[in-house]
């Protein structure tokens, strides 16, 4: 019997889309003959995910779970909102959620070659692919290590349409506020964290596009102005700077700071994330 190969099982899964295992099956098989192993896996019905693996994926999930010491966050889509509503698409969001904050991986693929009920990710997947006749792409996944005297927020939006992530550093008893600040990033989408996190050429940007709303200021007045603009603008995009959305009379780090008080400690958000559905 002709030797199977990595090199060529990983030739028949490019070529087929199919999962490894059953790559390395079809050509045992086939005796290593990668065309006769391609007509086994489409004779199965295992190698229709090629074509299907060609459908853009413009719909899906995102999922998290919170683990002892991680946290992760995962998307997966799909090609309608029909299939995202579907038990066994949800069921396996949410397993590469909690598998990934076990787990730790640092990439979708290294996310695809983790097991899962005995198969591997990318091997449920093609399955899945084949149960429910759609596309299904892991598009992301993100873990964060939990710190000690720290809290987490998490928020789902639209039923994992948009989910967010809040750390805050100085208790580990804020987790009330944390969501909270989580609620808020997901309602008014923040892209930085502080100023100091705005690219110099955006905010370059800002100040070209003041100048020409003030070219018949006097010089001496340019400069003041232009402070306040950016100030502007950056409180607009930064989530510290931003109106509380569920107190607009102070800025999210006034309402964390005002919150820390009760709590005795010196409350500060280190890190935010949100993701919806299609994003980058």
């Amino acid at each position: 019997m002709a030797e199977i190969t990595a090199a060529m099982v990983k030739t028949l899964r490019e070529r087929t889309g199919v999962g490894m295992s059953k790559c390395k099956k079809a050509l045992d098989e086939a005796a290593g003959d990668i065309e006769k192993a391609i007509d086994i896996l489409r004779k199965a019905g295992a190698a229709s995910a090629v074509k299907k693996s060609e459908r853009a994926t413009n719909e899906g999930l995102i999922a998290y779970h919170e683990g002892i010491e991680t946290i992760s966050l995962v998307e997966v889509n799909a090609e309608t909102d029909f299939v995202v509503k579907n038990e066994k698409f949800r069921e396996f969001v949410d397993h590469l959620a909690e598998l990934s904050a076990k787990e730790k991986p640092s990439s979708v693929e290294d996310l695809s070659a983790l097991k899962l009920n005995g198969e591997t990710v990318e091997e449920v997947r093609a399955s899945l692919i084949q149960s429910i006749g759609e596309n299904i792409v892991i598009k992301r996944v993100k873990t964060f290590e939990k710190k000690t005297d720290t809290s987490y927020g998490l928020y789902k939006h639209m039923t994992g349409k948009i989910v967010t992530f809040v750390e805050i550093t100085g208790s580990n008893k804020a987790e009330v506020i944390a969501r909270d600040v989580a609620m808020h990033v997901a309602a008014d989408a923040p892209e930085y964290l502080t100023a100091d996190d705005v690219p110099s050429e955006i905010i370059e940007k800002e100040k070209e596009i003041a100048r020409t709303q003030l070219q018949n200021k006097p010089a001496e007045m340019m400069d003041k102005i232009l402070v306040g603009k950016v100030k502007s603008f950056c409180d607009q995009v930064c989530l510290v700077g931003q109106k509380f959305v569920k107190d607009p009379s102070m800025t999210v780090e006034k309402y964390v700071q005002s919150q820390g008080k009760s709590l005795g400690a010196d409350l500060k958000i280190s890190q935010f994330l949100r993701w919806e559905v299609g994003g980058q």
